[in-house]
């Protein structure tokens, strides 16, 4: 795939949205903002719930082979050590002398010079730990060192045995966990793409040595579906096979899912066979057994991993990028004005549907209304809105993604046609296409359109 042009002025609207409709606010903005961190809204956190939860439901809970885990956020120093993290996890920075900006040297391009003032006056690269450290106790000594996780992965290699021995599962299985991990970016940007706090959603698959090369292929596989079946399409993404010379050097194969955001092609997640290096390196660390004792061959080795890990914020993200979409509608007096609408997946979508009274002034609408509002509650994500004109209701659902709205009118009422009582006008927002439904079909119906 070849990257598509950066769209700036498309991102710049996107982010201005998150913000306006309530998705992403960045961390603390009343005093002045934390870099690299950001809060999520009333419907941020709706979207990136209905993500994780879907992740889980086909990752686990659809799957008799994945069990499972939730491990701490303050991790071991002696973890993070055997991981290779303490000595290695780090970036190169440089310091632009002329305005003091802290620079990854990978980023400068070939002028080697600063992004923000233009300057050419750098220091020399140095390594830059990512990790971030922290204490544990009374006294803030060498000995009372821990660290905040920069990934979810170490955490399942460390419980590897106890999940093995309570689960009592056989090879091949997976252990699965989201949660979040932190890094100390030198440079975060690209909204929350690059952050300093972060959500993963990682699977370690556990296999036989002789079965990783096959089951890396089976998991990208099983990746681009799960995008597809979230609403970004096959065609917006780009499996690189991640060349020798570039992959960690424990890996016998890698694949990075991209997308193709408004600011150029950026990865989402990473498919990679991680051999037996994590396992061996927390046995040889920890000097306890970290073998698995097959049942057939009568032989104990360490299993090898395959290893699909996902980050829920860049997955929020693409969705966000992916759903933006500006169109022509009428308006309530029927003059074409543009509509910006968020084109979700039923199932990612925040809000689920939408109930409209017609006129709030009108009782029996009203009531009748808010009767629906509870017939639905219990089963999906619902917004009660009665304020304005309708078409301007309808325009604020389609800006935060509502697939389907639905409007009590006088038709529901029985007032102008008995045979229309106890039916709904049911509005789809993609094409704004309205068909009368009965209350009594109208939970099924959307249940069966959503899921």
């Amino acid at each position: 795939m070849t990257a598509g042009k950066i769209d700036n002025q498309r991102m710049e609207k996107i982010v201005s949205l998150c913000k306006r409709r309530g998705f992403i606010f960045q961390s603390s903005e009343i005093y002045g903002g934390l870099n690299g961190v950001w809060d999520y809204g009333p419907l941020g956190v709706e979207l990136k719930r209905n993500l994780k939860d879907y992740w889980w439901r086909v990752m686990v809970h659809d799957r008799d082979d994945v069990v499972g885990l939730d491990g701490a956020i303050l991790t071991h120093p002696a973890a993070l050590k055997a991981s290779g993290h303490v000595e290695g996890f780090s970036d190169p920075m440089v310091d632009c002398r002329s305005c003091k900006a802290h620079l990854r040297a990978d980023q400068l391009g070939e002028k080697k010079q600063c992004p923000i003032c233009g300057g050419k006056d750098l220091t020399e690269a140095r390594q830059f730990n990512l990790m971030f450290e922290t204490h544990v106790g009374a006294t803030a000594d060498e000995g009372s060192i821990a660290y905040l996780r920069p990934e979810t992965a170490q955490s399942i290699f460390v419980q590897f045995k106890n999940v093995l021995e309570t689960a009592r599962k056989k090879l091949p299985f997976g252990i699965a966990q989201i949660g979040k991990a932190f890094r100390n970016e030198i440079n975060p940007r690209n909204f929350t793409f690059r952050s300093r706090e972060f959500e993963q959603m990682e699977l370690e698959y556990f296999c036989r040595p002789n079965e990783g090369m096959q089951l890396l292929e089976y998991w990208k596989e099983e990746r681009l579906n799960f995008y597809e079946n979230i609403g970004i399409p096959r065609a917006k993404l780009n499996v690189l096979n991640v060349p020798d010379a570039d992959r960690a050097f424990y890996s016998k194969g890698t694949y990075d899912i991209e997308y193709e955001f408004p600011f150029g092609l950026q990865e989402l997640e990473g498919v990679a066979y991680r051999t037996d290096y994590d396992l061996s390196q927390h046995q040889k660390a920890s000097g306890k057994s970290l073998e698995y004792f097959d049942d057939e061959t009568k032989e104990k080795f360490i299993p090898h991993v395959v290893e699909p890990s996902a980050g829920v914020d860049r997955t929020v993200l693409a969705l966000i990028c992916e759903a933006y979409t500006e169109d022509e509608a009428p308006d309530d007096k029927g003059k074409m004005e543009t509509r910006t609408v968020l084109r979700f997946h039923p199932r990612m979508a925040p809000v689920k549907c939408a109930i409209f009274p017609l006129l709030k002034n009108k009782e029996p609408l009203v009531a009748k209304a808010k009767e629906i509002v509870d017939l639905l509650r219990p089963h999906m994500s619902i917004f009660y809105d009665e304020s304005g004109a309708i078409g301007r209701r309808y325009r604020r659902q389609d800006e935060i993604g509502t697939p389907f709205g639905v409007t009590v009118d006088f038709e529901t009422l029985g007032e102008k046609d008995a045979a229309l009582r106890d039916t709904v006008t049911l509005r789809e927002r993609d094409s704004m296409k309205q068909e009368r439904v009965a209350i009594k079909d109208l939970r099924d119906m959307l249940l069966s359109r959503i899921v």
